[in-house]
Formats: C-alpha cells, sequence, structure tokens
C-alpha cells in the first residue's frame, strides 16, 4: 500500500500515465462480490488506473503486488454494528475519499473518476463539482434501493445520476430498477461480472481437476457415482437451503443416490442441521462451513449440480448483489438449478446452462432436481454449455470508446 502522505513522491513508472481514478470503498484482497468485480476491472487496464479505496486484512502485501498504485483511507478496526457507526462510517468514507481524491488529482491529473458503487455518493457528486473530471457511477444492488428510501438522498442520487458521463449495472434487472425508478437521459449500461480463474488458486489440468473431485468426495465420504449437489453462500433464510433439503429424501425414494453440501455459515445454521435430522438425512447433507475461495475450486469440481432456491427479500426491500457462484459453477461446467427471478437471469439461461424454476413451487423444483440427476447427458450439455458462457470477456474499457460499446454492453 502506498499511503497518501507519499504524495509528493515520484509516479511509479509502471503506471506513468493513469487517467482513470477508480474509488470503492470495497476492493481486494477483502472477499466481497463488489470487491472482486472492481478489481477484475482494474486488471483490464493497469496502466490507466489509479485505485482509492478503504484499508483491509492483508493490503499492504497485496498492494505490493499490483500493477496499478493503490491508495487507501483507514478502516478502523473497532467499526462495529451499532447505530452510531452506521451513521458515522458512511461520513467518514466521504470525507476521506473526497480528501485523498482532491491530492491525487494534483500528483496525476486524472481525467476521469469511476464510482464503483452507489455508497458514499455525495463525496462523488462534490468532486465532480471540485474536479474538471467526468464520472461512471456502478450499481449493483443495495447501493442503488438504499438510496430511494429518504426522498432527500433520492434527489441528491438522481442529480449525481444526470452529471454522469455513464451509468453501469452489473445486471440487466439492476439496470431495469434504475429506469423504474428514475427518467434519465444518461447512458446507461450492463456490465456483467466475469471468472477470474487465478482467485481459485489451482491447476485446471484434467487430471489436478479429477485429483480435487475424488479427494473431496472421499473427505465427506461420498461414493464416485452418487450424485453431489453444491450450494454456497450465506446460511440465512431468503437463500432458502431448506427447500433443496426437503427434496432429498424425495429423490432418495425415487432410487437417486444423493449427497448435498452447504458452503457457508450464517445465523440458520442450526436450523438447517436440525431440519436434516429431523428427515433422517444428515449423513446426506454435509455442513462445510466457511471455505476461503482458494478452496472453493474442489467443492466445484467434485459436484454434478449447482443450486441456490433464493427468495425475494421483501420485507427488507434489498436486493442481492450479483451471484458470482453461479458464473463460478459455470466456469467449471457445472449444471445450475436455480430461482427464476432478478440477477440470475444474466448468469443462468434455462435450458442453456441451466434449468429455472418457480422456488415456491415444490412440485417444479423437485422436477428440476429429478430430470438433472436422473440425466448424465443433459448435465454434460448444460455444463459444457454454461462453461462456454462463464468464459466469455466483458470490457470495461469501451465505456471510453462509443463505436465499440455495442459489442459489449446492453444499451
Amino acid at each position: 500500500m502506498e499511503h497518501i502522505s507519499q504524495i509528493g513522491t515520484h509516479i511509479r513508472e509502471k503506471t506513468a500515465y493513469p487517467d482513470i481514478l477508480v474509488i470503492s470503498r470495497i476492493f481486494q484482497p477483502q472477499e466481497a462480490v463488489i470487491g472482486e468485480y472492481i478489481y477484475n476491472r482494474c486488471l483490464q487496464d493497469p496502466e490507466r488506473v489509479i485505485v482509492l479505496t478503504a484499508s483491509c486484512l492483508g493490503d499492504r502485501i497485496f498492494d505490493k503486488s499490483q500493477n496499478f498504485p493503490v491508495y487507501r483511507w483507514p478502516n478502523f478496526s473497532f467499526w462495529t454494528s451499532t447505530l452510531l457507526t452506521k451513521l458515522v462510517k458512511p461520513i467518514f468514507n466521504i470525507i476521506g475519499s473526497v480528501l485523498l481524491a482532491i491530492k491525487l488529482y494534483f500528483r496525476y491529473h486524472y481525467r476521469y473518476i469511476e464510482w464503483c458503487h452507489g455508497y458514499d455518493f455525495p463525496a462523488l457528486l462534490l468532486l465532480s463539482y471540485i474536479l474538471p473530471i467526468r464520472f461512471f457511477i456502478y450499481l449493483h444492488g443495495n447501493d442503488l434501493v438504499s438510496n430511494l428510501r429518504n426522498p432527500l438522498w433520492r434527489s441528491l442520487f438522481k442529480l449525481t445520476l444526470k452529471r454522469a458521463e455513464g451509468i453501469v449495472c452489473n445486471s440487466s434487472y439492476i439496470r431495469d430498477i434504475l429506469r423504474k425508478n428514475f427518467r434519465l437521459d444518461t447512458p446507461t449500461h450492463v456490465i456483467n461480472p466475469v471468472v477470474r480463474p487465478e482467485k481459485f488458486g489451482t491447476p485446471t489440468s484434467p487430471s489436478h481437476l479429477d485429483d480435487l473431485r475424488i479427494r473431496l468426495r472421499q473427505a465427506y465420504n461420498i461414493p464416485e457415482t452418487a450424485i453431489l449437489i453444491l450450494s454456497v453462500g450465506r446460511l440465512v433464510q431468503h437463500k432458502s437451503f431448506d427447500r433443496i433439503i426437503d427434496n432429498i429424501p424425495l429423490l432418495l425414494t425415487i432410487g437417486i443416490d444423493v449427497h448435498y453440501i452447504i458452503c457457508g455459515t450464517g445465523p440458520c445454521e442450526q436450523q438447517l442441521k436440525s431440519q436434516a435430522q429431523r428427515l433422517r438425512v444428515d449423513k446426506r447433507v454435509h455442513f462445510a462451513g466457511h471455505v476461503p475461495e482458494r478452496e472453493l475450486a474442489s467443492y466445484y469440481v467434485a459436484c454434478d449440480i449447482f443450486s441456490m432456491l433464493t427468495l425475494w427479500e421483501d420485507k427488507d426491500k434489498s436486493i442481492d448483489n450479483f451471484g458470482m457462484v453461479y458464473l463460478e459453477a459455470e466456469y467449471f461446467g457445472k449444471p445450475i438449478i436455480a430461482s427464476r427471478l432478478g440477477s440470475i437471469l444474466d448468469a443462468v439461461h434455462h435450458e442453456q446452462n441451466g434449468l429455472l424454476v418457480n422456488p415456491n413451487s415444490g412440485y417444479a423444483v423437485l422436477q428440476a432436481f429429478k430430470r438433472l440427476c436422473q440425466d448424465k447427458q443433459l448435465r454434460e450439455k448444460l455444463g459444457r454449455q454454461g462453461q462456454e458462457f462463464a468464459k466469455r470477456k466483458t470490457y470495461h474499457r469501451w465505456l471510453y470508446n462509443p463505436e465499440s460499446r455495442y459489442s459489449c454492453l446492453l444499451n
């Protein structure tokens, strides 16, 4: 990490002419969907970007290994989830990002800012008046809806969007929510996340992947011939892991040798374990706990079907970020069974790389599992097509080349 106190020092030669300041309060090495999305964006144009973000555990070693400069404002370890912290922390992020962005302007004279989420947007609005720059703003889900609740905040957010050079949504669903709430002339684009294979830290040769599959199945005492279903996510109510567990005894009844692994932790863990015991499938439902990103490859490789039956969070009026786990499973050639809703529709296409179902229809869910469990050729077909889809490329640099935007962006 290069501290802001070093502003007067020389510009690093490997980024001699950076002209884009990328600002995000969430960034690698912190494990988060938004942080991964922004890091992938920076890797596309390392010679053009400067990153300004909040500090996090392990950032010094990480920052030194990057091909672009990274600056961080302090992110105090004593932040808690209290109401006072929820009020103070955004103010701290706004002040810190504005002051450091201004200092960095006098060092690099960058021409653009990419504000990589809707959070703390007043800082961006202020910078757009202070500095002679143009800017893009990114939207992911909750960062959009959180700015719709307060009328004053909503009007300021709309002004920010109007002043933007462009708005980047991480899915078609987020774009549609934006259009439903605001009438804007600002160009709006969809750039989906992409998979970064390096995050898994494992070779991808067929022999190595086969070895990972065998070892993980042996660790959980799962026969090679058994069908293994996998889910990855925080164990919360709206993720509906319970609905998949409900289907395990039904699949066993019709003669399918099936196991289910859940990777993740959360408040519903004990409830889900009790459910598995009550249904007498606790030997078939395996709780892996938190699995670091670098170890997830073994789980993706070992499974036959990846499934998440996410529900709407109506009472909280919140939106899940783009489901990277779907793309990651597809990258390893796995067919998907998922809910037909929201941003999932950008990652899973029905009958092409998976099956989309109504998660509230027990019959539809069971039929989808039964169909994929019993049809190996269909699993392989959907998995193969999903792998091709997950390996596609999207280029943020085309935001700056209007003639090429149609090639990668949905306008």
